[in-house]
């Protein structure tokens, strides 16, 4: 199994609907894969949190259609299903699956996170959010934003960099 595979059936899944949103996925990709790199995560656990992060917001497409929004909750109740559909026949055991579909389910409940693989896709994705933000209008917001919701050295790092004007 690998990543190109699962950014294909991503690509396929959001073309038909929302296709604004695989830029994002992607992204949301890249910022996971900076912050993994300097947290030093690779492996399996690299893996599994890429997958996350492209599949995050696969909810969308049964949100909108079920519900008329693809606001958060919706994405929430939506995204387990729509990402186990995806990874079937991927090698995924009983745990990776269940992983990932939890933080799917609640990736927009800051309150859910439970570990460094849950944080940095929540690092990954806020930093998407954080960018439409006027930069020089906002940083004392965007600071206050990054100290509440970066736990990570690598994402407040990037966070920094790249919102934080000097």
């Amino acid at each position: 199994m690998n990543k190109e595979t699962i950014i294909s059936k991503m690509k396929s899944a959001f073309e038909k609907t929302i296709p604004s949103e695989i830029d994002h996925a992607l992204n949301v990709l890249e910022n996971a894969e900076i912050i993994m790199n300097g947290e030093g995560i690779i492996g399996r656990e690299s893996y599994l949190i890429s997958v996350i992060a492209i599949l995050h917001d696969i909810g969308m497409i049964n949100a909108k259609v079920k519900y008329g929004s693809t606001s958060g909750p919706y994405q929430e109740k939506e995204g387990p299903a729509a990402a186990k559909e995806i990874l079937v026949g991927e090698c995924l055991s009983d745990d990776e699956m269940e992983r990932i579909c939890y933080i799917i389910g609640n990736h927009h409940t800051p309150s859910k996170i439970d570990g460094v693989d849950f944080q940095i896709i929540w690092e990954a994705d806020l930093l998407e959010a954080l960018k439409k933000f006027d930069k020089e209008a906002s940083q004392e917001k965007l600071k206050n934003t990054i100290e509440k919701n970066y736990k990570t050295k690598s994402g407040i790092d990037l966070a920094k960099k790249i919102l934080i004007m000097n």
